[in-house]
């Protein structure tokens, strides 16, 4: 961790919810500067330790599956989460459409 410091002040988790492929495993790969991307099956998250206003804070994002048939089980990663970000791809208007499932 920068500077040397161990200790964690603030720990929060942020999830990714939407349709499958609309970029939420982009906007993860975004935040933890990877380039690959692959199809995310059921859940995976990152984690990056950044420094605010000299208070180290720990960001978990969660990507979850877009998939019908993971609909179910994803909804238990909500649990704990300080917010979520709603994915949709504006050239899929049925992506747009799907939003109040998610909600």
């Amino acid at each position: 961790m920068a500077g040397g410091r161990d200790k964690i002040d603030y720990v929060f988790k942020v999830v990714l919810i939407g349709d499958s492929a609309v970029g939420k495993s982009q906007l993860l790969a975004r935040f933890e500067f990877s380039l690959d991307s692959k199809a995310t099956i059921g859940v995976e998250f990152q984690t990056r330790t950044l420094i605010i206003q000299h208070k180290s804070v720990k960001a978990q994002i969660w990507d979850t599956a877009g998939q019908e048939s993971y609909r179910a089980v994803t909804s238990a990663y909500y649990r704990g989460a300080v917010g979520a970000s709603l994915v949709y791809d504006i050239t899929k208007c049925q992506s747009f459409d799907h939003i109040p499932w998610w909600l």
